[in-house]
């Protein structure tokens, strides 16, 4: 019963997402937990989130990370989520081998910049922007687990609703999340 002093609160697993390179579809997948969001809500708490709009990190038990590294900025951020998370799990294509944002590896970067700011269709007296408030370019997309430790992999494009709720059940159950392969899509 609320307010009874006898009241045994639970400690909620404080879960941190972050959505780098890539289409934010994991984080779409997760919300596709419709009505099961709720008893979870029960037992986990968001902290730093594009779904809560909180922007640094605290301390945190699990972290989701969806997307590569393309820029200096999703460095930065992943290496944050990394020192502020007991578990740093990589969620979806992008964040284990790259995805499609890693299809622009097979180009040198500055003739990617050229492409996209100076002789692309729409590039009428193009600039390739200098500002120092836009994250530097790395000359190649990376998976997480080329820049922190990665305790977890969850694999898809996107994940399924599914197999992101057997990934949580397993976790707050206390047993070691295992991929679960007729869960696994790749649209």
């Amino acid at each position: 019963m609320l307010g009874d002093k006898h009241e045994t609160r639970v400690k909620k697993l404080r879960v941190a997402t972050a959505s780098l390179a890539g289409c934010f579809g994991c984080h779409m997948s997760f919300l596709d937990l419709d009505e099961r969001l709720l008893p979870l809500l029960d037992v986990i708490e968001l902290d730093s989130s594009p779904l809560t709009d909180i922007k640094h990190c605290g301390p945190c038990d699990l972290g989701l990370v969806e997307g590569g590294l393309c820029n200096s900025e999703n460095v930065y951020k992943l290496r944050e989520l990394r020192a502020s998370c007991k578990i740093l799990v990589a969620v979806g294509a992008c964040a284990i081998n790259g995805g499609l944002p890693a299809q622009r590896n097979h180009i040198d970067i500055r003739d990617c910049l050229q492409s996209v700011y100076l002789s692309g269709r729409g590039t009428e007296r193009g600039f390739i922007p200098n500002d120092p408030e836009l994250p530097l370019p790395l000359a190649k997309v990376h998976p997480l687990h080329d820049v922190v430790k990665i305790d977890y992999f969850l694999a898809g494009c996107p994940p399924s609703a599914d197999a992101f709720f057997q990934f949580l059940t397993d976790l707050l159950a206390g047993r070691t999340p295992e991929p679960v392969h007729g869960l696994l899509r790749y649209d």
